[in-house]
């Protein structure tokens, strides 16, 4: 992970770590075994949200129909969304509260480990001067111990220089903290590709806010 920034090393920096967000799930195997099959299952989407009108990866992935487990889920991805809008509206100590103290960003290469220096290195990212960064969950998990979930969705990036967009997915684990609240622990994804304008406009068309029943 790359210790000191300009503006084209940390618009770089986003791009680089959204690769093979499989190791999240084979690096946490053993506490979550459902992240193998939804890391697998949802590679295809690599290049982009799904069309509009597709059926909702969401809504089907909690098969147990435990209300416990239901209700963390929707913690979760309401979690995610927060975690967007705190990039969406430049608030970096609302980021901060939703990750972990020892979290670990970019896992799938040498990793970026705890709450301050990766805050430090999302810093352009935040405050929009490096990388417009827009997500939102498709697909959240929890697993079976009830305090790790896992959540993927499609990722939009727009270069605030030049205006022209990306898209690719995340992925990241979040764990339930000794207070009761969900961080995020484990961040990475797909290296993002071009998007023309039908794919801007699927990811836009794509968005939820509500989490869908399980």
């Amino acid at each position: 992970m790359l210790v000191c920034w300009n503006a084209a090393s940390l618009a770089e920096f986003r791009e680089s770590r959204m690769t093979h967000f499989r190791c999240i799930a084979l690096s946490i195997a053993l506490a979550m075994p459902s992240l193998v099959a939804i890391a697998s299952g949802h590679e295809e989407l690599a290049s982009g949200p799904a069309a509009p009108g597709a059926s909702e990866p969401g809504a089907s992935d909690t098969a147990t129909g435990d209300p416990a487990a239901q209700a963390s889920r929707c913690q979760v991805w309401q979690r995610e969304l927060d975690f967007a809008r705190s990039v969406a509206s430049h608030d970096r100590a609302a980021f901060a509260a939703l990750v972990h103290p020892r979290a670990a960003f970019g896992v799938s290469r040498k990793p970026t480990l705890g709450r301050e220096a990766i805050v430090a290195e999302w810093q352009g990212i935040i405050d929009g001067s490096a990388l417009k960064l827009e997500w939102y969950p498709d697909v959240v998990t929890v697993g079976g111990d009830g305090d790790t979930a896992y959540s993927s969705g499609p990722a939009l990036y727009q270069d605030p220089k030049t205006g022209a967009y990306r898209h690719g997915r995340f992925g990241s684990v979040w764990q339930r903290d000794t207070d009761g609240a969900w961080r995020v622990i484990f961040d990475d994804g797909l290296k993002p590709q071009p998007a023309d304008a039908a794919a801007v406009q699927a990811f836009h068309n794509g968005r939820r806010g509500d989490c869908p029943a399980g």
